[in-house]
C-alpha cells in the first residue's frame, strides 16, 4: 500500500465510455476545470467509432492533464474488461471510476482525495438530470467551445445557485441539496458490508493496490448489471470498508435510455450467491 498522505498520491481516473462523444465532451470539459489537476485520464473505451476517438485526439492536445485512450473492438457490454486493462494501464496511486455520460463538479477530484484513507472505498452517488435538459446541454453536433461554455456557465459562482434552484423547481434535476453542502469525513459515512444501496460504478474510488489484490472487476459478467456490486463486495471481502461519498462527490447524470437489462437479474443472483 502506498504510505498515505492526504495531498501526496496521485490519482488516475478510469473514464468508462461507448459511442457517445457529445456527452464525454462535456465531461471532459468539467475535468478541465477541476480545482486539483494531480491526476491522469485513462478513457476505458467498449467500443466506440471513430468519432469518438477525433473528439479524444482533439481535446488531448490541449489538455491540462494526461489522456490515454485505450480501445476495444465492440463484441457487446465488455465493460469490466475494458477497465480491468484500465487499471493495468493507471500510473496513479488512487482510482477514480468515473462514466463518460457524467458532468463533474469542480471539487470533484478533490473531494475524493478529501475522503480517501488507507483501506477504504468512496461509493457516490448521481444527480439525474431530465431528458430536455440533457438535449439542451449536449446536442450531437456541439462545437468544442460550445462545450467548454456549457460547462463554464454550469458552475459559473454567479450563476450556480438561481440556475441549479430553477432546475429543481422545474423538474429537470432530481436532487439539489448534494451539489450545494458538503458535509466532512465522519463514521457516519461508514456503510455495513455487503450492503446494495448507492453502488454507482459511474462515482466511485479505491486504491490501485487493492484493486489488483482482487485482480480487477470480474469479466464473466455478461451484459449490464451489478459487475459494480460484485467489484465492491470483493474489496470488503479482502478487508476493504466502504464509505459514502454522498454530499461531497456527486455527478450530474446526464438522461439517456436504460441499457438492456435480460442478463440483470442473472448477474444480481451471481453477486448474491457470494455474499
Amino acid at each position: 500500500m502506498y504510505k498515505f498522505s492526504q495531498s501526496g498520491f496521485r490519482i488516475s481516473i478510469l473514464l468508462a465510455t461507448y459511442n457517445w462523444p457529445s456527452a464525454l465532451h462535456l465531461c471532459l470539459e468539467s475535468l478541465r476545470e477541476q480545482t486539483d489537476l494531480n491526476f491522469e485520464i485513462i478513457i476505458a473505451d467498449d467500443g466506440s467509432n471513430d468519432v469518438t476517438k477525433e473528439l479524444i485526439n482533439e481535446i488531448s492536445s490541449n489538455f491540462p492533464v494526461s489522456i490515454t485512450h485505450l480501445w476495444q473492438e465492440d463484441h457487446g457490454f465488455r465493460k469490466s474488461k475494458i477497465l480491468n486493462l484500465a487499471i493495468q494501464s493507471a500510473t496513479g496511486d488512487y482510482l477514480i471510476f468515473l462514466d463518460g455520460d457524467c458532468i463533474v463538479q469542480p471539487d470533484f477530484v478533490a473531494q475524493h482525495r478529501r475522503l480517501a484513507r488507507p483501506s477504504k472505498l468512496i461509493t457516490g452517488s448521481r444527480i439525474l438530470l431530465s431528458k430536455q435538459l440533457t438535449e439542451n446541454l449536449c446536442p450531437p453536433l456541439q462545437s468544442s467551445a460550445q462545450s467548454a461554455q456549457v460547462i463554464k456557465k454550469l458552475f459559473s459562482k454567479t450563476d450556480f445557485l438561481i440556475g441549479l434552484l430553477k432546475l429543481r423547481l422545474m423538474g429537470e434535476i432530481n436532487k439539489l441539496l448534494p451539489l450545494l453542502i458538503k458535509l466532512p469525513n465522519h463514521p457516519y459515512r461508514v456503510y455495513p458490508a455487503h450492503v446494495w444501496k448507492r453502488i454507482k460504478g459511474c462515482n466511485m474510488s479505491c486504491w490501485r493496490s487493492d484493486a489488483l489484490q482482487i485482480n480487477g472487476l470480474d469479466e464473466s459478467f455478461e451484459g449490464w448489471g451489478h459487475e459494480d456490486a460484485d467489484f465492491v463486495f470483493r474489496l470488503e471481502d479482502l478487508g476493504v470498508q466502504r464509505i459514502s461519498g454522498s454530499f461531497a462527490t456527486e455527478v450530474l447524470h446526464l438522461w439517456h435510455k436504460t441499457q438492456p437489462s435480460d442478463q440483470e437479474h442473472i448477474n444480481r443472483e451471481r453477486v448474491l450467491s457470494r455474499i
